[in-house]
């Protein structure tokens, strides 16, 4: 289809997903578009399978030489991209170099994202060595996963320096992974380096903001920011001894044994108060309990099993 100027865009599918019938020709994989359709010919289909868009002018004899669906025979592209061996990974495009220079060129775009590209015509040879390039691409997410799951292993193993390696890595390539910033931060908490951890967390875009784990770790560089006096505990312990319904003294006594990294024994504190009285400072201990939880991480022992308490108190 013209788009303007005398240019035209055609483009290539490929990289069906696991268990999804590939397409059963190749005439199936090629596609003319224009500027309108962009989104839904080109950025939609990206988040399934890779595509390439070529953009390309009929007056052009080096871009109509590898354009899909043009040339004698089959022009380069296609031979690369949409037979053979490679006909289900990757899917070609083309459009108007005068109206949207940034795009003059050929462009491979996974998740809505361009991910690579070359200028003008290459040799076949170039071009094969692109496509294969590309042919990866389409399992990115599975990849970006796995990593992170090694990240967050390393982090449980209390390896950080490595893990902390890891996510900044895939931050290379995902720069708003919520799951990278936050096992950056907890990382660089766990290191003491609070400064950075603060610089890394402003990395989340407003979007990401309420995450799980963006949650966590903003909670747990909260409280590393405000380091509690763990000397008290003894003295608060003996006042609760002394008046169990002190319940200020509780949920003091609560936030230092959380400091000193007694989490269980912070919980039962907070326990003890909603239990006795929920209502009590509007609702405080139940308020300190859940940022305890948002703190520790949705996985933690200590938040499983104080999750459990509560809502037996709650729901008794």
């Amino acid at each position: 289809m013209t788009l303007s100027k005398g240019y035209s865009m055609s483009m290539t599918f490929g990289g069906q997903p696991s268990g999804i019938p590939a397409p059963a020709a190749a005439g199936d994989l090629i596609k003319d578009s224009n500027t309108q359709n962009f989104m839904q010919d080109v950025i939609e289909p990206s988040r399934q399978q890779p595509v390439i868009v070529d953009f390309w002018a009929p007056w052009c004899g080096p871009l109509q030489a590898a354009r899909p669906g043009a040339g004698k025979g089959r022009p380069r592209l296609r031979r690369q991209g949409a037979h053979g061996e490679d006909q289900h990974r990757r899917k070609p495009a083309a459009g108007p170099a005068d109206a949207h220079p940034v795009h003059s060129r050929r462009l491979c775009l996974v998740n809505g994202q361009p991910v690579d590209g070359f200028m003008g015509a290459l040799p076949e040879g170039q071009i094969k060595q692109f496509i294969d390039r590309l042919g990866g691409q389409g399992n990115m997410a599975e990849e970006i996963e796995a990593v992170l799951n090694d990240a967050r292993g390393l982090v449980e193993e209390k390896d950080y320096q490595h893990a902390a390696q890891l996510f900044a890595q895939l931050l290379q390539v995902d720069r708003e992974n919520a799951g990278a910033i936050a096992g950056l931060v907890r990382c660089e908490i766990a290191m003491g380096d609070l400064e950075n951890a603060q610089k890394t967390l402003a990395l989340v875009p407003p979007a990401k903001a309420n995450d799980p784990e963006v949650l966590s770790v903003k909670a747990q560089l909260e409280l590393a920011l405000n380091p509690v006096d763990v000397s008290e505990i003894g003295t608060l312990k003996s006042q609760v001894e002394k008046n169990p319904d002190d319940f200020q003294a509780r949920l003091d006594l609560a936030v230092l044994l959380n400091g000193a990294n007694e989490r269980d024994a912070a919980t039962d504190q907070l326990i003890y108060i909603i239990k006795k009285m929920r209502g009590w400072n509007d609702e405080a201990a139940r308020k300190q309990l859940v940022k305890f939880f948002e703190a520790w991480g949705p996985k933690d022992e200590s938040t499983l099993a104080g999750r459990r308490k509560l809502s037996s108190v709650l729901f008794s």
